[in-house]
This record gives C-alpha cells, structure tokens and sequence, in this order.
C-alpha cells in the first residue's frame, strides 16, 4: 500500500511564482486555504492563465474582482434570499455562503478579463515580460592579445594625459 502525500494545497492561492519556493511563504503564513467556491488554476500554453470558480447561484451583482498590488481577490456576497423563510431544507448541499478568496500574481501577470457563464466565473490572466526583463545571451569576443578590455581602456587614457 503506498500513501500519496499531495503538496497542492500549499500552492493552491499563487499563479506565476516558482512553486517551490512559495512552499515556504505558505508555511509561514499558516493560513488554511479555503474550499468554498470549488474553483480550477490551469495554465493554458507558455503565459496564459486561467482561474475558473463554481459559483452557481451567484449572479455578476453578487461577485466582485479586485487587483491591488499584485493581489487578486473574488469576492462574492449572496444576500439573504427572503423566499428561504418558508422553506425547510431536506439536504442543503449548494453552497450560498458569501466567500473571499485571494491569489497573489507575479510581477508581469495581467488581468485580461473575466466571464460569468453556466455558474462558472472565468477570470484570464496573461503574463507579459518586457524585453529588459527577459534573458538575454552575452556575445564573448575575442582581443586576441589576451589583456582585457579595462586595460586597453586604461592604457588609451593614460596616453592621453
């Protein structure tokens, strides 16, 4: 018999940065990560993300998406639905509590938008590098004489004065 031991919920809240070393961050914060919304984090090519929250019974007036300092959160408020008084659940399993849930973005990750369909809030994220930020390869040229650059540099403005 093997026993599994799954480190996703550790990961579950962070899009863009290197799972590993948010692995720790996690562990400090020793916050639970929250169930309700049920919701996917895919990764859909090279930079496009996706979050993908079941919030049946939720409407857009109920739900709210907010981006302050890299943090992402979905808020979702139902208000008391007035009808329920007169009703006596025989099983309550669609969740209707209000939530919070937070994702923190790395630095080049943008909201391109978000979708409420068939009970779905669909919110795409694409990460954009600027050219500055991307590797780059380092040309090694040869001198030939074997000084370095510094010391042609030096040798030039010693002449000169």
């Amino acid at each position: 018999m093997s026993t599994a031991l799954s480190l996703e919920p550790l990961f579950r809240h962070s899009i863009g940065f290197d799972r590993f070393s948010d692995l720790f961050d996690r562990a400090l914060e020793g916050s639970s990560a929250s169930t309700f919304p049920p919701y996917n984090i895919e990764k859909h090519g090279e930079n496009q993300y996706r979050i993908v929250l079941a919030v049946a019974g939720f409407s857009e007036e109920d739900l709210s998406i907010k981006l302050e300092n890299g943090v992402l959160t979905v808020t979702g408020t139902k208000a008391d639905d007035k009808n329920d008084q007169n009703i006596t659940y025989m099983h309550h399993g669609i969740g209707r509590d209000s939530f919070k849930l937070t994702y923190r973005l790395e630095d080049h990750i943008e909201v391109q938008g978000a979708n409420l369909e068939n009970g779905l809030l669909v919110i795409d994220l694409l990460r954009e590098i600027p050219e500055e930020a991307k590797p780059r390869e380092i040309e090694i040229n040869s001198l030939g004489s074997g000084k370095s650059q510094f010391q042609q540099i030096e040798s030039r403005n010693e002449s000169t004065a």
